[in-house]
């Protein structure tokens, strides 16, 4: 009996891939021309390509499913959870406490930098949906107060957080590709870093500005909630307090993370008890739980809020955000079921017969993987597998060569994300941006970090090999 990726193949790589292609240009239609929502449209679509792909009707609603449910355990609780975070911080008046202070020390002018700054420390240890999500009221705030176009303040920042999410270990895509190539992690973090920090000048700084004066984009009023202002759950709390609900998630993550690196490196074991603890306390979702109820407590309950007031500016943030995740959602299905097709591994299969170039390949193999699938970490992990047989037979590799190996890899595997990647439709409906501004500012932008980055790598591939 033939499994269902063997009964997809019966398909041949360019039917597959012409069913892709009319997947996508049937959900750009939809919503572009005849304005279905995104939700319904990436439903509606999802189904259709399943199947015209050949996935079999006993397993046609759990590959939806699985697609739909996988991306919202990862994205819900993030979300939800940074969502009533946001909406104290907004409510209490800390927003705008830190944003003073912010402009204070920095300067109106520099004020962009100082939120992507910002966001690239940050960027380090957490993911970039996460990571977003906790900066996104401090930007609404610098946004409002400075006026101008929302996507200045915001698209360095979301720059900031994918280089660092994409090239930079401990984030799992270069941790897969380094471990499946044999690279060293710590050159690869090196590395990492020298291309991720001038590709986010290029495209967060350089690249963002332009779509910042070429978009007006107003302040998305997402976090303000729709059950009144709560005007009395005001407190203007000391800039101390906020740093702290800020800071402290980020070092609870990137506790968990130290903790995965060390029992890595050997200094610690995942076996003792007081490792498995610390290391559920730096869990994304419960770093954050953690966080909302500090939040509570300190801009709430010690301020002589009522519970009934606190309760409700919590309750208030979830409403406004259920849109974005039940999207988010539906773009996970979609890729899900573009990958459960088989479009992704027989179009990486196919060019791996090419014979291009290693570091070469690898990026166009990501790229289209990406493209035709969605999610950069799918496409990172497959091309490297993909190549391993090659890399890892080949012993002339010197180790700076393997690294920037990896890094073309990783560069291939974020390029132009679009309506197939579930972060595509967090940042629209977060930036409070339609499908074809989405496509124009985000897309174009994820796909020039694709290309500065793989310019980069290969550049220190072949000083690598000269030296």
């Amino acid at each position: 009996m033939m499994t269902d990726l063997e009964m997809n193949w019966v398909l041949g790589t360019p039917a597959l891939l012409g069913v892709a292609a009319g997947a996508i240009a049937v959900l750009l239609v939809l919503i572009m021309k005849f304005k279905v929502h995104a939700f319904l449209s990436l439903i509606i679509v999802s189904l259709l390509t399943a199947v015209a792909t050949g996935i079999p009707t006993a397993r046609l609603m759990p590959t939806l499913l699985e697609g739909f449910g996988g991306t919202l355990a990862g994205v819900a609780l993030l979300v939800g959870l940074g969502a009533m975070l946001g909406r104290m911080l907004e409510t209490s008046g800390g927003a705008q406490v830190l944003t003073d202070a912010l402009i204070t020390r920095f300067g109106e002018r520099r004020a962009p930098i100082a939120l992507a700054v910002a966001s690239l420390m940050l960027g380090f240890p957490i993911f970039f949906d996460a990571g977003l999500v906790v900066m996104l009221p401090i930007i609404f705030a610098v946004a409002r107060r400075l006026g101008g176009s929302f996507l200045g303040y915001a698209f360095p920042s979301a720059v900031a957080f994918s280089v660092m999410h994409i090239f930079v270990p401990p984030h799992p895509g270069p941790v897969a590709a380094t471990g499946l190539l044999g690279a060293d992690v710590g050159l690869v973090l090196i590395f990492g870093l020298l291309v991720a920090l001038p590709t986010w000048y290029v495209v967060g700084h350089l690249f963002g500005g332009y779509v910042g004066r070429q978009y007006d984009i107003p302040v998305p009023a997402i976090l303000r909630g729709s059950t009144g202002d709560f005007t009395e759950f005001a407190s203007a709390p000391r800039v101390g307090i906020i740093m702290t609900l800020l800071l402290l998630p980020i070092g609870l993550i990137f506790l968990n993370t130290g903790l995965n690196m060390a029992a890595t490196a050997g200094l610690v074991s995942l076996d003792d008890a007081w490792v498995q603890v610390l290391r559920a306390i730096g869990e994304t979702p419960v770093a954050l739980l953690i966080t909302v109820v500090l939040a509570m407590a300190l801009l709430g309950w010690k301020k002589r809020k009522s519970a009934t007031l606190v309760e409700s500016v919590v309750d208030s943030a979830l409403g406004p955000v259920s849109a974005v995740i039940l999207i988010t959602g539906a773009g996970g299905m979609f890729g899900g079921v573009l990958r459960a097709s088989g479009i992704g591994t027989a179009l990486a299969e196919s060019l791996d017969a090419i014979g291009l170039p290693v570091i070469v390949a690898g990026f166009v193999i990501a790229a289209l993987v990406r493209i035709a699938q969605g999610s950069a970490t799918v496409a990172l992990t497959t091309t490297a597998a993909l190549l391993q047989p090659v890399v890892m037979g080949n012993p002339a590799f010197n180790p700076v060569e393997l690294a920037a190996i990896v890094l073309a890899l990783a560069a291939g595997s974020v390029f132009a994300g679009h309506v197939n990647d579930s972060g595509f439709w967090l940042v629209s409906r977060f930036f409070g941006m339609d499908t074809k501004t989405t496509l124009k500012t985000w897309t174009v932008g994820q796909a020039l970090v694709g290309i500065v980055g793989f310019t980069i790598a290969a550049a220190i591939y072949l000083l690598a090999s000269l030296l």
